[in-house]
């Protein structure tokens, strides 16, 4: 982790978008050292820095000169967990193709290809005093730590009532134990959404759904859904543009709350380190 890194090969994702429905398809190609990610879409580049989130309504929305491209984050948690800091996502559609609702997908396909490491050093974000966010009674707080760490408390209504992850992220951690948690819902979430033109393209293959009794599918681990709170967590900390080495606690917190974290962090990185090692 402390050299860049990209794709030796370019991989292919094409499928539903979990919120539209529409066939969406995304190519991801190898990208020289500090170009870091960024997508390409109707010929606009939006680099996936926490600048370019423009909406954090149930995903992450990049957008730039009036283009945007929809729920993000589990893509970019996949790049983000096995290691990925340079590479080219050329978008075809609002959305990145749901896959089986996870980061597992992605994660496979690009470690299958091969990552090549490159010689220049990676970008870091090291953090020396405590950063808070609060908003009522969710939170996220990134502490000082010689690692990266992720402390996740999420409480939800019946039947999946409150759950914790607490790891710290490498590659081998977070294709083990958070990569494939899938996205989920109530089932009388889904049909409110549905209703207001939302989750077009959930189904039961690529999103967990609870009805009131219980998980209408088989769990792949008893917490599964703070897991996936953790890959969304992820996701959104890729919008650094740097590796995180630092301890992060998380309390019932959304895309709105990691997003605001990651731009604060952001605007220290800036006043901190070096031009050249801020993309």
């Amino acid at each position: 982790m402390q050299y860049q890194s990209t794709l030796r090969s370019a991989v292919c994702f094409e499928g539903p978008g979990l919120h539209t429905g529409v066939h969406c398809r995304a190519e991801i190609l190898p990208a020289v050292p500090d170009s870091g990610i960024r997508f390409v879409t109707e010929d606009v580049v939006i680099p996936a820095l926490s600048e370019y989130v423009v909406e954090t309504a149930r995903a992450t929305v990049l957008g730039r000169s009036g283009v945007a491209i929809s729920t993000v984050e589990h893509l970019l948690a996949a790049l983000l967990g096995i290691g990925v800091s340079n590479a080219e996502i050329r978008v075809q559609g609002p959305e990145i193709p749901v896959a089986d609702g996870s980061a597992h997908t992605f994660a496979a396909r690009i470690a299958q290809s091969g990552i090549v490491s490159q010689s220049e050093p990676r970008a870091r974000f090291v953090a020396t005093a405590p950063s808070f966010v609060r908003d009522g009674d969710r939170a996220v707080i990134a502490l000082p730590a010689a690692a990266f760490r992720i402390r996740f408390l999420a409480d939800f209504p019946p039947p999946i009532g409150t759950q914790y992850f607490d790891g710290e992220i490498t590659p081998a951690t977070f294709t083990r134990e958070v990569a494939a948690a899938r996205t989920f819902g109530y089932l009388h979430e889904v049909e409110t959404l549905r209703r207001r033109g939302l989750a077009q393209g959930g189904t039961l293959e690529n999103a967990v759904v609870f009805a009131p009794e219980g998980p209408m599918q088989e769990l792949r681990w008893p917490n599964e859904p703070v897991r996936h709170k953790v890959l969304d967590l992820l996701g959104d900390f890729a919008l650094l543009g740097a590796w995180p080495q630092c301890e992060v606690i998380a309390i019932k917190s959304g895309h709105k709350l990691h997003c605001i974290v990651t731009n604060d962090l952001r605007r220290q990185m800036r006043q901190e380190l070096p031009p050249a090692s801020v993309r």
